[in-house]
């Protein structure tokens, strides 16, 4: 196994394009169902061949360099002049059939621009889920959460994810977003082929005409929601502006929300460290979502960058115009700054950092802890039910998703809505 110092040197010219490692480096891919079923020990393995910088591959010949170390992540997610998030230099080269392409892709959004325009589409979508009333989202989340346990109370066994967790969220971005049922299926099913990255195509085309039919809608009868909120911001969002802001509600707040839930629960159900204290009431799903976001946050691998020109970090050239991606689960468990007992301890990555951290930490935490504890109540003896080779995972180069959480408990009434 080669060393740090296999890489490309200090001494080394500045390179325009291609990889900051040697080229007889072979670059490890994020796609696979062999990263996806252990991607702490890849973690681990690129940390003692590369060190803070390592080369990958996002989709096949899609290079890219994974930040590790979370010094460095700092570094970069601190320097949106030199390390800004617009990749449309970068999808010039890229194939319009790259599976990633709908997902990294130029959009009029905060995340995929700098300077000005990410100035005003921030102040655009922080304001508008600013006045989400979280109390009143608290209230929303019981009336939610209360009808889908009754669905499958009685059975003595479910699949949270598809029976729970994945309606729960969105039911709650839909009424977050004041969006009817049927245009919500749509976005669900865009967003799902999106992120998923088959035919993902034809699911930002869906995408993209349900989240139009929604600001339309919400032109003609405005409403206390967000879509509306984002139409009436002094920033005068144009109406592809609106939609696409709206779809990144809709990403994150169904995708991230839902693994957020999903790991948190598999964690409870599966260490008596918070299995056996969260059921009894030592510690709180608080602090089992706070050790998920630091150990297998949901969304693993993105605040994805492109240098304008060559950078010379930890020793390496990073070229220009290339993705810089920084890997919240392998910098929060970096052993520079892993401490070991993480408990009330938030100082993670898991929501971004700089001028793109997460505007919605609280009404994310807010929904995930509200699904767990309203589950936890109404089901105290549930069990999880793996198969014998333990959980499977989804594979993708972003995120950290489970396909099923199957589960057992002594079959019980209906609770009274």
């Amino acid at each position: 196994m080669s060393t740090p110092q296999s890489r490309v040197q200090v001494l080394s010219c500045p390179v325009a394009h291609g990889s900051p490692f040697a080229s007889d480096e072979v670059a490890i891919p994020l796609y696979t169902e062999e990263f996806a079923a252990d991607p702490h020990r890849h973690y681990q393995q690129m940390r003692a061949r590369y060190g803070s910088l390592a080369p990958v591959e996002l989709a096949p010949g899609v290079p890219a360099t994974l930040v590790i170390g979370y010094a460095t992540a700092l570094r970069v997610l601190n320097d949106p002049d030199h390390f800004p998030a617009d990749p449309r230099t970068w999808q010039r080269n890229i194939p319009a059939d790259c599976p990633i392409l709908p997902l990294m892709e130029w959009r009029p959004m905060a995340s995929r621009c700098a300077g000005p325009e990410f100035e005003r589409y921030r102040q655009a979508i922080t304001a508008s889920l600013e006045q989400v009333d979280l109390y009143a989202m608290h209230e929303t989340v019981g009336r939610i959460a209360v009808p889908l346990i009754n669905t499958f109370c009685q059975d003595g066994h479910a699949d949270l994810i598809r029976q729970y967790v994945f309606p729960l969220v969105f039911a709650a971005v839909n009424e977050m977003l004041g969006c009817p049922p049927e245009i919500g299926q749509q976005v669900a099913a865009g967003t799902a082929a999106l992120l998923e990255g088959v035919e993902a195509e034809k699911g930002d085309q869906m995408l993209t005409e349900a989240l139009q039919q929604l600001v339309v809608l919400k032109r003609a009868d405005p409403r206390h929601d967000i879509t509306t909120a984002l139409l009436r911001h002094p920033a005068g969002l144009d109406d592809r502006e609106a939609s696409t802001h709206v779809s990144q509600v809709y990403g994150s707040g169904i995708e991230f929300e839902l693994n957020l839930i999903a790991n948190t629960l598999l964690l409870i159900f599966t260490d008596h460290r918070f299995g056996d204290s969260v059921l009894g009431g030592n510690l709180s799903s608080r602090d089992a979502l706070d050790e998920v976001l630091f150990n297998d946050p949901p969304v693993a691998n993105m605040l994805i960058t492109y240098p304008r020109q060559p950078m010379l970090i930890d020793g390496v050239w990073l070229p220009a115009h290339q993705p810089v991606v920084i890997s919240m689960a392998a910098c929060n468990n970096d052993p520079a700054v892993h401490a070991g007992d993480l408990t009330g301890n938030r100082s993670h990555l898991a929501w971004g950092i700089g001028p793109h951290a997460c505007p919605a930490q609280p009404l994310a935490n807010l929904i995930a802890q509200d699904a767990i504890d309203q589950l936890l109540d109404a089901l105290p003896e549930i069990r999880v039910a793996l198969p014998e080779d333990g959980p499977t995972w989804r594979p993708g180069p972003f995120h950290r998703a489970l396909f099923e959480l199957p589960v057992t408990f002594p079959p019980m009434a209906p609770l009274i809505v």
